[in-house]
């Protein structure tokens, strides 16, 4: 059952059951006031016609004869009056008597004062009257015909009202749950146009931050880390496959000119000594290509803890001067921090540790000197790293494109690379929630500022 139906159900049963207590209510209010108006005109004509009787003293069958030609003509109030001993003082029409007194009825008279019945439709009224001293029990009883008569008028019209109603709800339930339903109508047509080859389409959303918009939106951001994973995945195959190219061509390149003729053991040592280190640049450039891959994943799959700044920047400095001894690394505190708290991200310890030495490797591979310096600051929102070097610094032109992934400027001539580095720092570094800046002078040294918010 779709949800339109649904809804349009849901809104006729409502309203049924509304629109019924809603007519039950008004009948049984109409029905509850003709008894009380009718019993009490009742009450009026039993204590008239007493007064008659007994005060006025008119004759019996004076009031006998008005009541007869009334009924004529008129639903006439039937009255009778008994003594305390229950014998018959007075009656309109004993030949008719349509009330039927009961001795029990009698008693609960004089018991109460006044008794209400109905029986066969007629309102039966007796209550208690004195004169002279004496008790009396007067009764009356009428069949209220104009009343009856409106209150089945009333039900009849109610019925037809209440079934008119529920055919004019259903056709409003039905358009109104076209109206409510058309957003999520338009959101399906424009979602099964989504597939993976243009997943840059999105929902439409409004200004309205109603509960579809919200889902519209989450949906939108659901397909931007959808795409961003493509993209990646795409970039990540488009990347790696050209970049391998080039050092597998020179491995076969080096082992076909070999095996063409016999070489001797110096020339054979050569061929291994070039093809290994083709080989070496391939291991740096897929571990470069996987921690790029891994720094593009969503957030929410990676793992973060507390980290110490201090800490992961030494053991930065002792893996690169592990494998390379030549390089310099001085770290530097500006000002002295008061906790742990202080001078600790909530990172991952292993790509945040990759941005650092990568940045340090950068610093000490182009700095004639092989040395740079590390810096740490505080301020109220985060811990700022910076990285300093003397070395040739970069060009103007080439600061634009410095972050974009294989990208390498005119200083390339001066150290080997493959052009990830700075742009997987930067991914990193965006990861974590920081950001990352460059100062370059030509010919006098690069600055990278990294501010690292804390997130705990």
């Amino acid at each position: 059952m779709k949800i339109r139906t649904k809804i349009s159900l849901l809104f006729i049963f409502l309203s049924v059951i509304i629109l019924f207590a809603f007519a039950s209510l008004i009948y049984l209010s109409a029905k509850r006031d003709r008894e009380v108006q009718f019993f009490t005109r009742l009450k009026k004509e039993a204590v008239t016609k007493a007064n008659l009787f007994f005060d006025a003293q008119v004759s019996a069958k004076t009031l006998q004869r008005i009541y007869k030609n009334n009924r004529q003509t008129i639903s006439e109030v039937e009255v009778a009056i008994y003594d305390s001993t229950f014998n018959l003082v007075y009656h309109d029409a004993s030949e008719l008597d349509f009330v039927k007194e009961t001795k029990e009825m009698m008693h609960a008279v004089f018991s109460n004062g006044q008794v209400r019945l109905q029986k066969n439709n007629w309102d039966i009224i007796g209550i208690k009257y004195k004169y002279e001293g004496k008790k009396y029990l007067v009764t009356a009883a009428a069949y209220d015909q104009f009343g009856y008569n409106k209150l089945q008028t009333l039900f009849e019209s109610t019925i037809a009202f209440f079934v008119l109603s529920i055919i004019m709800i259903y056709i409003i339930a039905y358009f109104f749950a076209l109206h409510v339903l058309d957003p999520i109508r338009e959101m399906t047509d424009k979602a099964k146009q989504i597939s993976g080859t243009n997943l840059d389409l999105r929902l439409v959303t409004t200004p309205d931050k109603d509960e579809l918009t919200e889902l519209a939106e989450t949906f939108n951001q659901m397909l931007n880390r959808l795409e961003n994973s493509f993209d990646a995945q795409k970039s990540f195959v488009s990347n790696i496959s050209h970049e391998l190219r080039t050092p597998l061509a020179a491995i076969v390149a080096e082992l076909e000119l070999t095996s063409e003729k016999e070489r001797t053991n110096t020339e054979y040592k050569l061929a291994i000594h070039n093809a290994l280190n083709d080989a070496r640049k391939m291991v740096r450039l897929s571990n470069s290509l996987l921690d790029f891959a891994k720094a593009s994943y969503d957030p929410s799959e990676i793992s973060f803890r507390l980290v110490r700044i201090d800490e992961l920047i030494l053991d930065a400095c002792l893996l690169i001067q592990k494998s390379n001894p030549d390089y310099k690394i001085d770290i530097h505190f500006e000002e002295d921090f008061e906790d742990d708290n202080q001078i600790s991200v909530n990172a991952n310890e292993y790509l945040l540790k990759t941005a650092f030495v990568n940045l340090m490797e950068n610093g000490c591979k182009f700095s004639p000197e092989k040395q740079m310096l590390v810096a740490i600051f505080f301020d109220k929102n985060g811990i700022l790293v910076s990285f300093e070097d003397h070395g040739i610094g970069i060009s103007e032109k080439d600061l634009e494109r410095l972050f974009t992934p294989f990208f390498r400027g005119e200083n390339k001539s001066h150290a080997d690379g493959n052009g990830i580095g700075l742009s997987l720092t930067k991914r990193i570094v965006e990861l974590h929630g920081g950001t990352i800046q460059v100062r370059s002078i030509k010919t006098q040294g690069t600055t990278f500022l990294v501010h690292l918010p804390y997130t705990y």
